[in-house]
């Protein structure tokens, strides 16, 4: 099995307490059981609340105690785990008590220790308390670009990265999903780690490459302030970028692969606010004490070339040895890392850090579990395709789907879960607390949308949930100019004629919108543990432990918790 977890108290996160084998089986089982119960709930979309009368089919004596409570009140005593002084307006039937208290019961608590307290705590961290839009937590050149959010989350799973990699003795992490590399730069430039980064969006990969070279060019400036005393980073420590796609149905040789042609070839980042003659000689000579090597094709970029591939792969071949298994056995150990992963990007990497060798820790932080592949569902809306005909080096094998991934949750009656299931799942639930407990008035948009549903079944009776997108503060418009914005978008006519009477009766029942969306979005949290912890059992059957961190303030952070492993040593 693999290594315990080491985790100081400086971490500031709470490791959550190792489940044996046999618990997290029962759990599983116990989950399965309990959703398939209910997916009637977790299945149903609330712009339908009309046309497929969803209130009727609550249990009666669910309606009549639900059907008149305030918007506070569906807070307090529907989402809001950590509310203790529950004061019910009437008495509650037991097996909607019973339902609310399983919910609770079987998802994963998504609050660190610190930051218990539930969402009548702070929205925002302690760190963000003197300003707002940045983290006091966090070095200001690590904050130019980044949004307060991502602020918080690169800082926390950075040291925790740092913390796994020195655990593991690795100084590599690769960094897939990498974005504009925010992430990318506190590992490298702010806790001494050789990056390679991994964006599918070559837009983002440049980006995060201009930044570095911004950031390279503030820290040369602190330098000149400073007389010197202050050191530019090493050469190993600036990031090495890559515009590619990790393909879900490559080997982990592909992928391994992908990340030698990374190291092998690394453009040097040039920061726009410098002088370019400059920032060149600067770049260089940081990159290359010794001096850059010169590619006569490049047309005028410098590509530095790490190590000679060629003299490598002769050697091998001269000794017998397949030059590119030669390359892979070669290839250094990492720690791998995958912020917000989307989809099956994260059940990907999980399979890559089971089945290659050179990975020696993983965190994965997942989100987008509606992109989920699975069997019912192999093509899900959203479903990121590949930018071209697959490579000889990212060589396809057979395909697993995203879910389960686990044999045991794979067996168990009741495990499916739907597309609609895993997108509630990836809702703020906190947020909604919020909302509801101000009684905001975005909460009508439930309602305006599920009304203007039935109209355009009446006009259109094979569109079913057409996308109408975001109506620009829909929730302070009437309802009659909300329908006028909307039609067209599903090649309507804005003026469809109303029945007013219609719409004033389906407007009263507002708070039965609500209430049963709350009801839907109650078991959210549980198809995200579900989700989770078929990874874990995955990662448990091949002989590797994990632990799961709500790392992130999730009044914050919605998709908070990191799923966190190391492999025993070689």
């Amino acid at each position: 099995m693999s290594e315990p977890l080491s985790v100081s108290a400086a971490q500031d996160a709470e490791f959550r307490a190792s489940f044996t084998a046999q618990q997290q089986r029962d759990l599983a089982r116990r989950l399965t059981t309990f959703l398939s119960q209910y997916s009637h709930l977790t299945d149903s979309f609330i712009i339908e609340f009309f046309t497929e009368n969803l209130w009727q089919t609550l249990p009666s004596t669910w309606q009549a105690v639900l059907q008149d409570i305030s918007y506070p009140q569906a807070a307090e005593l529907l989402l809001d785990a950590s509310h203790e002084d529950r004061r019910y307006p009437s008495v509650w039937p037991l097996s909607l008590l019973a339902f609310r208290a399983t919910a609770h019961a079987l998802a994963f608590p998504r609050e660190c220790r610190p930051d218990r307290g539930g969402v009548a705590a702070s929205v925002k961290p302690d760190e963000f308390l003197q300003n707002q839009s940045q983290s006091s937590l966090l070095g200001h050149i690590f904050r130019k670009h980044v949004k307060p959010k991502k602020q918080h989350e690169i800082r926390k799973l950075g040291m925790l990265v740092k913390q796994l990699c020195d655990q593991t003795g690795c100084r590599r992490v690769v960094d897939v999903g990498s974005g504009q590399g925010h992430l990318t730069r506190f590992l490298s430039f702010g806790l001494g780690l050789s990056v390679t980064a991994i964006e599918a969006d070559h837009t983002l990969a440049a980006m995060a490459s201009r930044y570095d070279g911004e950031l390279l060019w503030a820290l040369e400036k602190e330098k000149r302030k400073k007389n010197c005393s202050f050191q530019l980073p090493e050469a190993h420590s600036v990031p090495r970028h890559m515009a590619g796609w990790v393909n879900p149905r490559a080997s982990w040789e592909g992928f391994i692969k992908q990340l030698k042609d990374a190291h092998h070839v690394t453009e040097v980042p040039q920061a726009s606010s410098a002088p370019i003659k400059k920032r060149r000689s600067d770049l260089t000579q940081l990159s290359h004490p010794e001096g850059p090597s010169h590619d006569s094709n490049s047309g005028g970029e410098q590509t530095f070339f790490e190590g000679s591939c060629c003299s490598d792969m002769q050697a091998a071949s001269e000794a017998g040895i397949n030059p590119e298994e030669s390359r892979l056995q070669d290839y250094p150990d990492f720690v791998l890392t995958g912020l917000h992963a989307c989809g099956d990007l994260s059940a990907t990497l999980l399979r890559h850090f089971v089945y290659c060798p050179q990975v020696r820790g993983i965190t994965s932080v997942a989100c987008c579990y509606m992109k989920i592949t699975t069997k019912e569902n192999p093509t899900p809306p959203g479903l990121i395709s590949p930018p071209s005909p697959p490579t000889p080096s990212t060589e396809l094998f057979h395909f697993e789907f995203g879910y389960p991934m686990s044999c045991w949750v794979r067996g168990l009656s009741g495990h499916q879960l739907s597309y609609k299931a895993r997108e509630g799942a990836c809702h703020a639930v906190e947020d909604y607390v919020r909302r509801l407990g101000e009684e905001s008035k975005q909460l009508r948009t439930h309602c305006y949308r599920a009304i203007l549903e039935t109209f355009i079944r009446d006009a259109r009776p094979d569109l079913r949930r057409a996308g109408i997108q975001t109506i620009k503060k829909a929730h302070l418009l009437p309802f009659t100019e909300y329908a006028r914005l909307g039609l067209p978008r599903v090649g309507l006519p804005a003026d469809l004629p109303l029945d007013q009477e219609r719409v004033e009766a389906m407007l009263k029942q507002q708070n039965k919108v609500v209430v049963y969306f709350t009801l839907s979005l109650l078991l959210a949290p549980v198809v995200e543990t579900l989700v989770l912890l078929d990874r874990m059992i995955y990662l448990e059957e091949n002989g590797v432990d994990s632990q799961l961190i709500p790392l992130f303030n999730p009044n914050f952070s919605p998709r908070n918790f990191v799923l966190v492993a190391v492999k025993p040593s070689r």
